[in-house]
């Protein structure tokens, strides 16, 4: 069991950035820490996504000669270097000599970088305009001035309500 658990311990570390990141998210009454936890959840998903990726003794997905059919031959039936890629079957690659490492991983983690960033910038864009609006980005002293302000609106229907009925 210890074994298991020390083999493992590089998603162990991830497992607990992610959870602190999570609860940094739900428990911060400050709107900018709650941003940095949503962005500390965001990387370590990121971290674990491309970890998983990681091929032990992997190399990146470049085809190399060796792999490449009639790698001793250059010229096979007529057909020239490169070309002779085109012109071979799938079947061909079943036995490669090299291990490549899947790229797909690491360019959805790409993407999701660029999402993270814009979805930071749009959330810290969000919070100067609450601070402009309330004058503070306390979420708990938001909503106390909402409330504050729905039950004055509230009041004031009612007093309308009133004097047209009068």
């Amino acid at each position: 069991m210890v074994e298991f658990v020390l083999e493992r311990a590089g998603y162990w570390a991830i497992i607990c950035l992610m959870m602190i990141g999570l609860y940094i998210a739900f428990s911060a009454e400050n709107l900018i820490k709650r941003l940095v936890g949503l962005s500390i959840f965001q990387t370590t998903i990121c971290l674990f996504y491309v970890s998983l990726a990681k091929v032990s003794g992997g190399t990146a997905p470049i085809l190399l000669p060796e792999d490449t059919p009639y790698h001793s031959d250059p010229v096979h039936d007529g057909v020239n270097g490169p070309d002779s890629l085109l012109a071979a079957t799938g079947e061909r690659f079943a036995d490669l000599h090299h291990a490549y490492s899947n790229p797909l991983p690491h360019v959805l983690m790409l993407t999701a970088i660029v999402v993270g960033v814009a979805t930071l910038s749009l959330g810290l864009a969000l919070i100067v305009r609450i601070r402009e609006a309330y004058g503070t980005i306390e979420a708990d002293e938001v909503r106390e001035i909402d409330m504050q302000t729905a039950l004055a609106q509230e009041l004031e229907a009612d007093k309308d309500i009133k004097e047209a009925s009068a």
